[in-house]
């Protein structure tokens, strides 16, 4: 996800201090992207400096000071021209996570299953946090049922590699450790 895409987005729809853009992120679209509140902070000087944001420091009450964010015409036409490439272009999902899908045969079917099951806890965990959060007006809600999709579709796969390990996908975990006491 282009960060600074959704902080000129957010910051398009009102200027916002830096805790409300990160609460707003932390909150409502932690299952879209992981970006932290300090590079939310680092993005929004970088956009500052870039002339695409300004901010103002301001004070309610007895509160500390605050920097307050506001778009540019400038900051208007980066967010457009982000927007409009971030629509047409496809990024390919990698799933790092994999790599050990690669070497499931090397360890006992009972004890890939157990981890696996580990790793379906947490996917249903996700989707349940997802699934319980406020739903959003206009398209940022397309975001979240697309990661909610995202996150069944991925239930669903482990499920099926889950069957199948069931049924005793043949182990290479003892011919591996045969090779490895030959060496």
């Amino acid at each position: 996800m282009d960060k600074r895409l959704l902080l000129l987005g957010l910051l398009r729809q009102h200027r916002m201090h830096g805790y409300e853009l990160a609460a707003f992120i932390d909150g409502q679209m932690n299952t879209c992207t992981d970006m932290k509140k300090a590079t939310a902070y680092f993005l929004l000087d970088k956009m500052t400096n870039e002339g695409w944001v300004t901010n103002t420091t301001e004070r309610e009450g007895n509160r500390p000071e605050r920097r307050v964010f506001a778009l540019t015409e400038k900051g208007e036409e980066a967010y457009q021209k982000l927007l409009r490439e971030n629509l047409k272009e496809y990024d390919p999902a990698i799933f790092t996570g994999d790599v050990g899908v690669a070497f499931l045969d090397d360890l006992e079917p009972s004890e890939a299953r157990a981890l696996l099951a580990e790793r379906r806890k947490e996917l249903v965990a996700r989707l349940e946090r997802a699934s319980a959060a406020p739903r959003h007006n206009g398209s940022i809600q397309l975001l979240v049922e697309h990661q909610m999709r995202h996150l069944q579709s991925e239930i669903s796969w482990l499920d099926e590699v889950l069957a199948k390990l069931t049924f005793a996908l043949p182990s290479n975990a003892m011919a591996s450790q045969e090779m490895r006491d030959e060496k």
